[in-house]
């Protein structure tokens, strides 16, 4: 019997526990567990730990399959990661950060960066082939007017993906740093001044409060390196 400890964390996004059912399955190089059933009612921030056992060592873990279900109301659920510790010590860790919807199975790679000549087993080529397949069908092309750029083939931004709209959250801390910063400037006297600037130390003196902070939602892009 080969025991596995599994860490399954929701993330901290308002909205992202779930009352609905959350089950996992482990998928290793020798083979793959059963499905393994993980308690209700997840709540943001909260991580919780299940035990798989299997008749036998899968060896290596290189996929998660995390099924969704629900038993009335459709209660959507953020996962933040999976951490699967071994029978034999060795950890893997699983990013998730995405949205489950629906009745759904999601399958998530280990977290190692490897690239497609690495993927050796027949699985991590399958995967990788069908996450491919998906983005393609989620992200078509179409021309929008002729001379334009091309643009995504849908009419508004609630037809994609919840794992790729702008979010409310971000949204919202976009427009408070708009509002922190103008009400910085108005009560520096910048915002609504009269009269030109003096001079460039002046204007120094405003812009050197916000320096290394985010200026209009956006990080100041790095020096250029040789």
């Amino acid at each position: 019997m080969a025991v596995y400890k599994v860490k399954v964390a929701t993330g901290e996004v308002a909205g992202a526990g779930t009352k609905n059912s959350i089950s996992i399955t482990l998928v290793g190089s020798r083979g793959e567990s059963q499905r393994t059933s993980i308690h209700f009612l997840f709540q943001a921030g909260i991580e919780k730990t299940v035990t798989v056992r299997c008749e036998r060592d899968l060896g290596p873990i290189v996929l998660v399959r995390l099924h969704k279900w629900r038993l009335f109301l459709e209660d959507a659920w953020f996962c933040k990661d999976v951490r699967v510790s071994g029978p034999d010590g060795a950890s893997y860790r699983f990013p998730c950060y995405q949205w489950l919807e629906g009745v759904t199975t999601v399958e998530v790679r280990e977290g190692s960066a490897k690239k497609l000549v690495d993927d050796e087993l027949e699985i991590l080529q399958e995967h990788r082939h069908l996450e491919l397949k998906a983005r393609q069908e989620a992200f078509q092309w179409k021309t929008y007017a002729k001379g334009w750029p091309r643009c995504l083939n849908v009419d508004s931004v609630a037809e994609l993906d919840s794992n790729v709209q702008f979010s409310c959250l971000r949204a919202t801390n976009f427009t408070g740093i708009l509002i922190l910063q103008g009400a910085s400037h108005f009560l520096s006297g910048f915002l609504l001044r009269p009269s030109s600037w003096k001079s460039l130390d002046e204007m120094r003196s405003i812009f050197s409060r916000i320096k290394g902070r985010e200026i209009g939602g956006c990080l100041p892009c790095p020096p250029p390196t040789a």
